[in-house]
């Protein structure tokens, strides 16, 4: 159950997201947060065809891991991981990303 309490501020909109951002990089962690953001987010940053037969699965030191349909997928988009992290740079906390390493 949420309460609503009376701040004396009218028609104030607090955002959480960049508290939230403040508080993890002052433990050191805004880093992390940004390569699972582009966990979530990788549909969104490669499209649709890429993203039908790939998934970010996990992000762990700087490396973010994409399992692909198969080989030959695997070693297609091998091929265009500059152009893929290029995009990933591009998105808010994508430059968390260094690497990519595509399984199959």
């Amino acid at each position: 159950m949420f309460r609503e309490y009376n701040t004396g501020l009218k028609n104030r909109t607090v955002k959480v997201g960049p508290l939230l951002d403040k508080i993890l990089a002052g433990f050191g962690l805004a880093h992390n947060l940004g390569g699972w953001r582009i966990v979530n987010r990788w549909p969104e940053i490669v499209g649709d065809k890429i993203a039908e037969v790939s998934k970010a699965i996990r992000f762990s030191d700087d490396t973010l891991m994409v399992s692909v349909k198969d080989a030959a997928w695997r070693q297609q988009l091998s091929m265009e991981v500059d152009r893929i992290l290029k995009e990933i740079h591009a998105v808010p906390g994508g430059k968390a990303v260094k690497k990519i390493h595509f399984v199959s």
